[in-house]
């Protein structure tokens, strides 16, 4: 699986981003797909992660702020993030399994994009 993160920038708190990720190369009918943040010094966390039945999971940091979709044939998944805090600074990748729980450990995630810079003052 191919993932191609864009859509990061700066931005001032309480403003609103919206990441893409492109994922093409999938070989099973069944995946979950989510956002993962790391800032320096820091391990991966998991943000959101949906899966192809729709199901979707949250950070508790970001619950009621963003919001995680995909188009109908799974080839795009955005993020829209709203009330932009200064602790949501952080390079974000998107990441995919095949294993279909919309897991937010970045453990079970076996692809991963090479992430995009989103930085809040």
């Amino acid at each position: 699986v191919q993932l191609v993160e864009s859509g990061g920038g700066s931005v001032q708190a309480g403003g609103s981003l919206r990441l893409s990720c492109t994922a093409s190369g999938y070989t099973h009918n069944r995946y979950a797909i989510g956002w993962f943040r790391q800032t320096p010094g820091k391990g991966r966390e998991g943000v959101a992660a949906i899966n192809d039945d729709g199901s979707t999971r949250y950070a508790n940091s970001v619950k009621g702020r963003f919001t995680i979709s995909e188009d109908n044939m799974g080839d795009f998944l955005y993020l829209q993030m709203n009330s932009l805090k200064p602790e949501d600074t952080a390079m974000y990748y998107c990441a995919a399994t095949y294993n279909y729980f919309p897991s937010l450990r970045p453990t079970d995630y076996d692809f991963w994009g090479h992430g995009t810079q989103v930085t809040v003052s």
